[in-house]
C-alpha cells in the first residue's frame, strides 16, 4: 500500500517512520527540504519536490494525509490538492481542525467525488513508539479504504483506533478529548501545588506522585509523566508560569455553550490558561485598587 503524507513536522514525521515500521510506503512532502532529505534517508519515505510531485508518485485511488496546523494552512493546502485529484481519491485531515470546518470540507470534496477522514489524532511525540490513538469520522467506504493504515498507525490492529461516525466526527471526539485533558491536567498541578504549600509536612512531590501511579485511583499517564518530571526537578524555576491553549480547548467550552450543556471544569481549566497568559494582569490590578477603595485594604505597589 503507497500512501501520502503532506507535513513532516514531529506528529507527521514520527506517523511516516511508524507506517514504514509496518510495511506501508509512503511519498512524503514538506516545505524543509531537508526534513524530506533526511526521512528518505532514515525511513526509506519517497521523496516528493511538491504537492503535485506526491500526488503523481501515488497509484489510483489515492489517499493523502494531510499533517498540518489547523485554519488557514490545512484549508489553503486542502483547496490546493483538491484539483489534482480525481472521483474516488481520499484526502485525511489529521491535525486538530475545528470539526465544523471538517464537516464543511467533507460535503465540498464528496460533491467532487473526492473521500474524506477527519482524524482526530492522540498521542503526541510518543507515538512513535506507542502507537496513536485514532478517532476517525468518514463515510463507511472511506473508512474500509484506510483501514490498513489506521491498523498501522495505532498501539496494535484490533485497538487505539475507530471509525466513530460520519465525517466531522472524528474531530469532534478529539475536540472533547482535550477539553477532558485540560480539567485533568488542571486538578493534578492544583492539587500538586497545595501538597508543596503545605510547607510543615515537607512533602516530597517526586515520592507521591511515584506512590500514586500504583494502584490509586488517580493513576494515568499525565501522572507518569509529571513523576518522571517531578524526579528530575521539583522547584521547575526554569519554567515560566505561562500555559498556551490550544484552539480545541477553546471550541471545547463553545460547543457546551451551544449544547446547554455544564462544563464548569473544562472552562474553568480554560480560564485558568488565560490567568497564566496574562502579562499586564490589569484585571488583577483591578481587584487591588478596588479592595483598597472600598475596604481601605493595603496594595501593593511597584
Amino acid at each position: 500500500m503507497r500512501m501520502a503524507m503532506i507535513g513532516l513536522g514531529k506528529m507527521g514525521g514520527n506517523m511516516v517512520r511508524r507506517l514504514r515500521r509496518n510495511g506501508i510506503e509512503v511519498v512524503g512532502f514538506d516545505r524543509a527540504t531537508d526534513v524530506v532529505t533526511g526521512l528518505g534517508q532514515e525511513a526509506g519515505m519517497l521523496a516528493a519536490s511538491s504537492v503535485a510531485d506526491a500526488v503523481k508518485q501515488l497509484p489510483q485511488p489515492r489517499i493523502i494525509w494531510v499533517m498540518l496546523p489547523s485554519g488557514d494552512i490545512t484549508e489553503n493546502q486542502i483547496r490546493e490538492l483538491a484539483p489534482q485529484l480525481a472521483k474516488g481519491d481520499i484526502i485525511i485531515d489529521g491535525g486538530n481542525s475545528n470539526y465544523k470546518d471538517s464537516q464543511r470540507r467533507g460535503a465540498w470534496l464528496a460533491e467532487q467525488g473526492i473521500g474524506f477522514m477527519d482524524a482526530g489524532t492522540s498521542g503526541g511525540v510518543w507515538g512513535l513508539e506507542n502507537g496513536y490513538c485514532l478517532m476517525v469520522g468518514a463515510t463507511p467506504e472511506t473508512a474500509k479504504a484506510v483501514e490498513p493504515i489506521l491498523k498501522a498507525l495505532a498501539p496494535a490492529a484490533d485497538r487505539g483506533w475507530a471509525h466513530v461516525g460520519p465525517v466531522g466526527a472524528g474531530h469532534y471526539s478529539k475536540m472533547i478529548h482535550n477539553g477532558i485533558e485540560y480539567g485533568m491536567m488542571q486538578a493534578l498541578a492544583e492539587g500538586l501545588d497545595l501538597l508543596k504549600g503545605k510547607e510543615e509536612f515537607n512533602l516530597d512531590l517526586a515520592q507521591l506522585t511515584e506512590l500514586w501511579r500504583h494502584s490509586s485511583v488517580v493513576r494515568s499517564w499525565l501522572l507518569d509523566l509529571t513523576a518522571e518530571g517531578l524526579a528530575q526537578d521539583q522547584k521547575l524555576e526554569h519554567i515560566e508560569p505561562y500555559v498556551p491553549d490550544s484552539g480545541e480547548g477553546r471550541w471545547t467550552v463553545i460547543d457546551s455553550i451551544e449544547q446547554g450543556i455544564p462544563a464548569p471544569v473544562l472552562t474553568l481549566a480554560l480560564q485558568m490558561r488565560f490567568a497564566s497568559q496574562d502579562e499586564k494582569g490589569y484585571s488583577y490590578r483591578l481587584l487591588s485598587l478596588m479592595r483598597n477603595a472600598f475596604g481601605g485594604h493595603s496594595m501593593k505597589t511597584k
